[in-house]
């Protein structure tokens, strides 16, 4: 079984291969993030962390794309919406928010927790449970809810 980063690598070859440009960058721009932060922390990427690096760079992208449509900028917010349809393809299948809700009850029942005073506890156990599963912002807007009862 190929790993996350072998399966990028293989895909980037082959955008060179199709030059499709577009792409390559996006597969380039994400081969360089994991490349990076293995240096910059002198370990070996597993899937996880892969996982981690991706969504970073997703919600980075949507970031941006909200300030560019803000602006104005329809091509720079275009051009960073077909990034992120890219780096898409690289995550697992998410959670729907009924799922992400069922996960996040159990989870604060399992903990005991009470209140508001407990989201940074329930907010850790959720995401070493759901990292990459998920959209943490769903996550945390569910935590909220769970604990506002």
């Amino acid at each position: 079984m190929t790993t996350l980063k072998e399966r990028i690598t293989e895909d980037m070859k082959a955008a060179m291969r199709a030059k499709e440009t577009d792409r390559l960058s996006t597969i380039r721009m994400l081969l360089a993030a994991c490349k990076q932060k293995e240096v910059d922390e002198r370990i070996e990427l597993d899937d996880a962390a892969v996982i981690g690096i991706v969504d970073k760079l997703i919600k980075q992208r949507k970031d941006s794309i909200a300030a560019f449509q803000q602006a104005g900028r329809t091509d720079l917010a275009d051009k960073e919406t077909a990034e992120v349809q890219v780096l898409n393809a690289y995550l697992p299948q998410r959670l729907t928010a009924d799922e992400i809700a069922a996960e996040v009850t159990a989870i604060v029942a399992e903990l005991g927790a009470a209140g508001p005073g407990d989201m940074g506890k329930v907010m850790g156990a959720v995401k070493a449970k759901l990292a990459g599963k998920a959209d943490m912002g769903l996550v945390s807007a569910a935590v909220k809810q769970a604990l506002s009862k």
